[in-house]
This record gives structure tokens, sequence and C-alpha cells, in this order.
């Protein structure tokens, strides 16, 4: 037994690097079963280890998959609902500032008052405040009193000759007065231009 153990020291070679010793066919087997290195039967425990793995994976994948097209249906039925409910009453706000004027008409159409003069400033007083509601929805009126003439906030409907060259290209009077609602045009302003 003593040669063998001397097997199994390392063996020096001449120039100074170490050599495994070499073991039989009966210590190797014993070794590599004591050392829990891998072996014939843990082979087959790794081949079983990747497949279960990939398995859990996959379900663990699958649940993922699953609940995100869940929670991807109900946002589309959320979105659906609040798009609905927002065509419904979208317009809230507007009758909301519109509504004040629409007393005033009514208080006015209850005076039995028989004076014109009355009545006019107090239709005047209702188209302020109602113009003044429009314009803190954001609606704006397109100004023409002596503005060159623009395709882009304008609609010629007639072209007046003869009003001379400083008078040419320009709005001479304005038919239909025409609005913006936060700065894009929702009716042009119908005009006669000079020719």
């Amino acid at each position: 037994m003593s040669k063998e153990k001397e097997k199994e020291k390392e063996i020096e070679i001449e120039d100074g690097s170490v050599e495994e010793p070499i073991l039989n066919e009966e210590e190797n087997a014993e070794n590599s079963e004591s050392s829990g290195t891998p072996g014939e039967s843990d082979s087959s425990e790794e081949e079983k280890d990747p497949l279960e793995a990939a398995q859990e994976e996959n379900a663990k994948l699958r649940d993922q998959l699953l609940r995100t097209i869940a929670e991807f249906e109900n946002y589309k039925k959320r979105t659906l609902k609040e798009k609905t409910e927002l065509i419904l009453n979208g317009g809230e706000k507007t009758i909301t500032a519109v509504l004040p004027v629409l007393d005033d008409f009514e208080r006015a159409i209850a005076d039995k008052n028989e004076d014109a003069a009355a009545i006019k400033e107090g239709m005047e007083l209702i188209f302020h405040k109602f113009v003044k509601t429009l314009e803190g929805l954001g609606v704006k009126k397109i100004e023409t009193d002596d503005a060159d003439f623009d395709v882009d906030y304008h609609e010629a409907i007639a072209m007046v000759p003869g009003m001379g060259d400083d008078k040419k290209g320009k709005v001479i009077d304005c038919v239909q007065t025409g609005y913006m609602l936060n700065d894009k045009v929702i009716r042009h302003a119908k005009v006669a231009v000079g020719q």
C-alpha cells in the first residue's frame, strides 16, 4: 500500500511542473462517486432539470401573457366607455356657460315693457354677455375691419371694382362674421374684397 500511496502523491517533473498522480480505474470510480463530480447518475438529472426549467418558464410566460391580454381588454373597455361618455357629455361645459345667457333671454321675453329703447339696451347687454361667455370658452371673432384678404380666415363672396389702389386686396365689407376656436377657424368670415 505504501507504493500505491507514493503513486498518488504528486510527482515532480525535472522542469519543475507538477503532474497529477495516475490512478487505476477502480480508484477513479470510487473518487467520482465520493467527490460528487458529475457521473452517469448525475447526467440524467441534468437532462431533466432543463426540461423542468423550460416548462416552468413556459408556464410563467403563459400566465404573464394571459394577464397582459386581460389587462389590455379591460383597458379597451374602459377607453370605449370613457369615449362614449365624452361624446354624450362633451358639450356640458359649453352648455353650462351658455345657460346664464338663456336665463337673461327668458327674463327679457317675460318683461312686459313696451319701451323700445329699454328693450334694445337689454338685448345689447345680453349680446355682450354672450360674446364674453364665448370668449371664455376660447371662441374669438375674426377681425375684418381694414384687414388684408387672407384665404385662411376669409371667404370672398364678392369682388368690388373701382375702389382704388389702396383698397385693392382689402376687405371692404363683412357679410357674415367668422369665428375661431383656440386658433382654429370654425367658420370663415364671408367678405367683399376690393378689386
